[in-house]
């Protein structure tokens, strides 16, 4: 018993050296709890995974919208009245866009999709994914809404006033422009020197088609400003900024885009250019050339 005893009797530095150990001990269990033992690898693994979610995510986002999701909702309408803005958050071109609106100023209809198709030369892909939401009333074949047999003998340009002189007065006096909308269209001529062309009536907020035939059955640009076209291919920096629809940025883009592809071939050209308004290339037309 007491040879058994003998082996838990320590002198002081024995028992010194035990309690050190123990604390070493306790301390080594502490720091493996406590530490965080993934490889750097690892981690680095599980980061590039994380920044790889979060990209596709942006991707399929990316991807939504192209497809057409998560956009603004589309509402039934009849094509009849497509204006700029809709033909454009459809998908549609400008030319095609034209197309639709000067079938219109002739005052011709369209009576289904295959026909609207026919007069604005849309793809057949386009057409099977707007023509859902199109809807032709039924009171366009009728005689009560023939609208083109009681339309009025239209003025020659002889009959018609000055665009860039009608007063706000006379402009309120049309039926569907108030003192909003007159008060904008002298603003916006002042603005920019007077109308080139009856064209930048589309440039007025909040006037739709329809009332812009109205002004223009009775007015057009007859003295229009001074402003000579200049040609794109060799236009300066301070030129293009002063064209109506570029600011300076445009313009500089316009120059770095001419300088990279040598000239520029046409006018559809230039929707390639980053913020390029490609929306507005028919009045653009009528401040620049290509040569």
């Amino acid at each position: 018993m007491k040879k058994w005893m003998s082996h838990f009797v320590y002198n002081s530095a024995e028992r010194n050296g035990i309690f050190l150990l123990i604390l070493i001990i306790i301390a080594l269990q502490i720091i493996y709890f406590s530490s965080d033992f993934i490889s750097v690898p690892y981690k680095q693994s599980i980061e590039n995974e994380r920044t790889a979610s979060a990209i596709q995510q942006q991707i399929d986002s990316l991807k939504e919208v192209a497809l057409g999701k998560n956009t603004v909702r589309i509402y039934p309408f009849n094509p009849n009245f497509l204006t700029d803005y809709k033909g454009y958050s459809l998908g549609m071109t400008p030319t095609e866009i034209d197309k639709l609106l000067n079938h219109r100023k002739q005052d011709k209809w369209v009576n289904s999709a295959e026909e609207f198709q026919k007069v604005t030369g849309v793809s057949d892909a386009l057409l099977k994914e707007i023509k859902v939401y199109f809807e032709f009333p039924d009171f366009k074949k009728s005689k009560k809404y023939a609208f083109s047999k009681a339309k009025k003998p239209a003025k020659s340009f002889e009959q018609k006033n000055d665009l860039n002189t009608v007063s706000t007065e006379d402009l309120k006096q049309i039926n569907g422009i108030g003192e909003v909308l007159a008060r904008r269209i002298v603003s916006y001529r002042t603005k920019i020197g007077g109308f080139v062309n009856d064209l930048q009536l589309k440039d007025i907020y909040g006037l739709n088609y329809e009332n812009r035939n109205k002004i223009t059955a009775d007015y057009t640009v007859k003295t229009s400003n001074s402003y000579q076209k200049i040609d794109i291919n060799k236009a300066t920096l301070l030129q293009l900024s002063e064209v109506v629809y570029f600011d300076y940025e445009l313009a500089r883009e316009i120059i770095d885009y001419r300088l990279l592809n040598e000239k520029i071939g046409s006018f559809e050209e230039l929707a390639k250019i980053k913020n390029f308004p490609a929306d507005k290339i028919d009045r653009i037309k009528l401040y620049l050339t290509i040569d």
